[in-house]
């Protein structure tokens, strides 16, 4: 076993060549490097047990692998039975471990044998991911979930050995929910968003900060609903929910029948959320002609459904829907948002001065109100870009879009929102602990459910296992609702009522849950 100076060694040097030299690495494409020893100098003798996983050459003088054959080391290459295994050469050290052959090279670089040929890898034993909150310099290493190796040089942060953006003066950096964090000397708390480089001001992220009780338990309705405002009351109440959320215009038609709602609401105790529904096209697929326009527009309709409901005790507002996920404003639906280069750059000013009209025009008429701004899928690409006053082509200076609620789509097909793909596939991430330390206003996912192709069956333990996992992270990721998409659907694809029928196991599912974990 290769001695633990040598091996902590290498990994403090990381700012060298450890990770990416080909030094020393040997794969099948090097010409280089060719021993004079014959190879029936080498030991081809076999053996009928493998060596103790962990044995390395140095010191052993050969490994013998599960097969029976036997590895050697001979002037820098590496030997199977005695005949060069692929073209290798400066070779320091020869390693069997959890039943793989692995070498490494002067300059630090492993390299794991595939049976043909040779491929680049980490260290074995660096393990896996490292554990969530795992910290540099408490530990020697971060191995993230791509492999990478981060590590802590004179208050540099490097990855892989080279920097990682610009950092100095760092005295902690922090491996939690799927992203790497640092802390310098000033106590200011830095996240690594989508772009390897891109550090972005955050808090602490392993703060736990529970929302505000009395409303967790949501579900999502329309204006045009033949149920009553009473029927409506009863149901939600009858189902454990406590808040409701619905979508209008300034159109007379649907502000008057959201009126209705809200006069209910207040007098039975219960919250409406109210999703101003104003999009980014000022008529079908015609976009408004400018920031200004977009703004104009969303003021005037924030500040008139505001007005209109102010009096029956509406406070939170939700400021365009799946606004980053229009025609206009994504360049591919398959990405997840996690990038600002996913999304539009022409039409992004568009999105957002519709977003700060919103926001604005409920504010002028009821400052205290809580407004929020919607994503989709792993959008924080877009939400980090809105926040910071960016453009998706990193151009920079521009108006702030900033909210006091931030809500979320996670239907199942987006993945878990506790551990969701950085580009679909890629590696997770927990969304909501990154947006509240990047954000530090309270979450609500203001649509969640599987898909319309599921059985009745198959929802009903979804929506238990969903909300057994929002539940149980309601005191520590801020979230202080979610929603259900939909009471009733007008069908058997997403609502869990039909035409005033409960729809089951689906509806009995939803309401054992809420009787047997009181919102508190």
């Amino acid at each position: 076993m290769v001695k633990r100076r040598r091996f902590i060694g290498c990994l403090t040097a990381l700012g060298g060549s450890y990770l990416l030299s080909a030094c020393g690495g040997g794969s099948e494409d090097s010409n280089s490097g060719s021993t004079s020893k014959s190879a029936d100098t080498q030991a081809t003798a076999h053996a009928s047990a493998a060596s103790a996983s962990g044995t390395a050459i140095p010191p052993a003088a050969s490994i013998t692998d599960s097969a029976g054959n036997a590895w050697t080391l001979a002037q820098g290459s590496v030997y199977k039975n005695g005949a060069k295994a692929g073209n290798t050469y400066n070779v320091t050290l020869v390693l069997w471990y959890a039943g793989s052959i692995y070498h490494e090279g002067t300059g630090g670089q492993f390299y794991a044998w595939n049976g043909s040929n040779w491929a680049a890898c980490n260290d074995p034993r660096l393990g896996g991911t490292s554990a969530d909150g795992t910290t540099l310099p408490a530990s020697p290493y971060i191995v993230d979930k791509t492999g990478a190796i981060w590590t802590l040089v004179n208050g540099v942060i490097l990855r892989n050995g080279a920097a990682v953006g610009n950092t100095y003066n760092v005295s902690l950096v922090l491996w939690y929910g799927g992203k790497v964090w640092h802390c310098g000397t000033g106590g200011k708390f830095y996240v690594n968003a989508g772009v390897a480089t891109q550090w972005l001001p955050c808090s602490d992220p392993r703060n736990a900060v529970a929302a505000s009780a009395g409303m967790f338990y949501g579900i999502n309705g329309h204006y045009d609903y033949t149920y009553t405002p009473a029927q409506l009351v009863s149901i939600l109440k009858g189902l454990g929910c406590t808040s409701y959320r619905v979508g209008c215009t300034d159109d007379p038609n649907q502000l008057n029948a959201v009126i209705n709602l809200a006069q209910a609401f207040q007098s039975a105790g219960l919250k409406l959320l109210v999703l101003v529904n104003q999009g980014v096209y000022q008529s079908g697929s015609t976009l408004f002609s400018s920031e200004s326009a977009a703004y104009s527009r969303g003021f005037t309709v924030g500040k008139t459904v505001a007005a209109a409901l102010q009096p029956y005790g509406v406070t939170i507002y939700e400021c365009g829907n799946e606004l980053t996920r229009q025609n206009a404003t994504v360049l591919d639906f398959t990405n997840a948002g996690t990038k600002a280069v996913d999304f539009n750059n022409a039409n992004w000013p568009i999105m957002r001065g519709v977003m700060r009209g919103m926001i604005d025009g409920v504010k002028s008429v009821q400052a205290s109100a809580k407004c929020g701004i919607n994503f989709c899928v792993a959008d924080i690409g877009a939400a980090d870009a809105l926040w910071d006053g960016m453009q998706p082509d990193g151009s920079g200076g521009y108006p702030k879009v900033r909210w006091d609620i931030t809500t979320w789509h996670n239907y199942a097909v987006y993945g878990d929102i506790f551990n969701i793909g950085t580009d679909g596939a890629g590696p997770g991430f927990d969304l909501p602990t990154y947006c509240k330390a990047r954000y530090g206003v309270p979450f609500i996912i203001t649509e969640w459910n599987t898909g319309p192709e599921q059985t009745q069956a198959y929802r009903a333990n979804y929506i238990t296992a969903q909300l057994g996992e929002f539940y149980q992270a309601r005191k520590t990721h801020n979230i202080q609702s979610v929603m259900y998409y939909v009471l009733d659907s007008g069908n058997n694809t997403y609502g869990i009522m039909n035409n005033n029928v409960a729809l089951d196991p689906p509806y009995s599912a939803f309401k054992s849950f809420t009787a047997s974990h009181p919102d508190n």
